[in-house]
This record gives C-alpha cells, structure tokens and sequence, in this order.
C-alpha cells in the first residue's frame, strides 16, 4: 500500500510541475493565461497582481522547484525506503500546505479573484500531504513509567 501512496505522489508532483512549468511559461512569454471556466475567470488578474512574485521571482517558479524536490524525494523513496525520507517528504509538503493556504487567502481575500492554477496546485500539494502522512504516519510514543 505505501508503494501505491508513493507511485502516487510521484504523479501528483509531475502534475504540479506541469502546472507550475505553463504558468511560468505563460509569465516569461508575457501571454494571458487560457482561463474561461466560469467562477475561476481571474486566473490573469491573480498572475498580473503583485502576490504574484516573491523577491521579484514569479511563484510558479517557485512551483517547478518544490514538485521538483517532492517528485525526487518520493523517487527515491522507491528505491530506498528510507523513514527519515519519508519524514522530509512530509515536511516539505506541509510547508507547500502552509503556503498555498496562504496564497488561496490572498485570492480570496485580498486580490478578490481566482486563478483555477494556483487552486490546482494547492489541491495537489494537499493531496501530497495527506498522502505522505498515509504512507508513513507519526506515532506518538507512551511516557515512560517511573
């Protein structure tokens, strides 16, 4: 079962890179981001505000290098099956958590619009996070008796 966790998070990182790697695309090339489904319309108004970079780097930049590193940190997990991996899968996934909560309130409360990527790629950094909590879960150890 882990095995299928893993061989799991592994397709959701490479989805995470193709959707970071078409924004950043899209922001290199100065073109609109294709984005008409109804409700999620503000895909280029969120790309074009100024939450849209972090010291002046686009975040889908950003995107490419962290479902880079959860992509081969869960690749090597297939051939190493190794704890202390799998406990830095799971933190890097929770800082991913951390900062697409972060952004998604920004969407939601400041920008007032959103963009339908960077809702994608908060839901497959969650799924990742839950996924590596599946794959190992933390155990809490009993306090020792005196």
């Amino acid at each position: 079962m882990k095995r299928v966790g893993v061989v799991s998070i592994l397709f959701l990182a490479f989805l995470g890179i193709a959707n970071s790697a078409y924004l950043a695309q899209q922001k290199a090339n100065g073109e609109p981001l294709i984005c008409d489904i109804q409700n999620f319309s503000g895909c280029n108004i969120v790309a074009a505000s100024e939450y849209s970079k972090l010291f002046g780097i686009p975040l889908a930049e950003y995107g490419i290098i962290f479902f880079s590193i959860l992509f081969v940190l869960a690749a090597l997990e297939l051939v190493i099956f190794d704890q202390l991996l799998r406990r830095v899968l799971q933190g890097v996934s929770l800082v991913g958590v951390a900062a697409s909560l972060y952004f998604t309130l920004i969407q939601a409360f400041v920008i007032q619009a959103f963009c339908m990527y960077c809702l994608v790629s908060a839901l497959v950094t969650l799924l990742i996070f839950i996924l590596a909590g599946l794959i190992e879960p933390l155990r809490l150890k009993a306090p020792l008796a005196a």
